[in-house]
C-alpha cells in the first residue's frame, strides 16, 4: 500500500493495526517505511550484482534489528547458491532457484527471526519507490 499520512510512521502502523483489527476482527501486523528509507533500501542493493531474476530477489522488511545472534546465524548460514545480506531493518535475499524448495527461506519465518516481517521481490520494491517519487 503506498499512502501519505501526517503520522509518524510507528504511529501509523498502530493506527492502521488498530483499523484493520476493527473491520476484519483480527490483528495484522503492519510495517511501515518512509519514502526515504524506501529509497536508502533501493540505494543499497547489496545482491544486485548477482541477482539475475529480479523476481527471485527479495528484500524483507523488518519491524525492528533483528538480535545480535540471529543476525549472525543467517550471515554464517550455508544456503549457497542462495545468499542474504542482513542490513538495519532489512534482508536482501536472493533465491536463484525459486522459493520453492529454498532453504535460506526456511530460515526466514517470523518465530525463528525473533521479529515481525514482510517480504517483497526487488522489482516490486522499486515500483512502489516509483510511485512514492510521482
Amino acid at each position: 500500500v503506498v499512502l501519505s499520512s501526517p503520522l509518524p510512521p510507528r504511529q501509523l502502523e498502530a493506527a492502521l493495526e488498530q483499523q484493520l483489527a476493527q473491520a476484519l476482527g483480527f490483528d495484522i501486523p503492519v510495517l511501515v517505511r518512509t519514502r526515504a528509507e524506501l529509497a536508502k533500501v533501493v540505494a543499497q542493493d547489496p545482491l544486485g550484482k548477482v541477482a539475475a531474476n529480479r523476481s527471485r530477489y527479495l528484500v524483507v522488511f523488518l519491524s525492528k534489528r533483528l538480535p545480535a545472534k540471529v543476525a549472525r546465524e543467517l550471515a554464517s548460514a550455508d544456503v549457497a547458491p542462495e545468499q542474504v545480506v542482513v542490513h538495519g531493518r532489512e534482508l536482501y535475499s536472493w533465491h536463484p532457484d525459486g522459493l520453492q524448495r529454498s532453504q535460506l527461506s526456511k530460515l526466514l519465518d517470523d518465530r525463528k527471526l525473533g521479529v515481525v516481517s514482510t517480504a517483497r521481490n526487488w522489482n516490486t520494491v522499486v515500483k512502489l519507490l516509483e510511485l512514492l517519487e510521482q
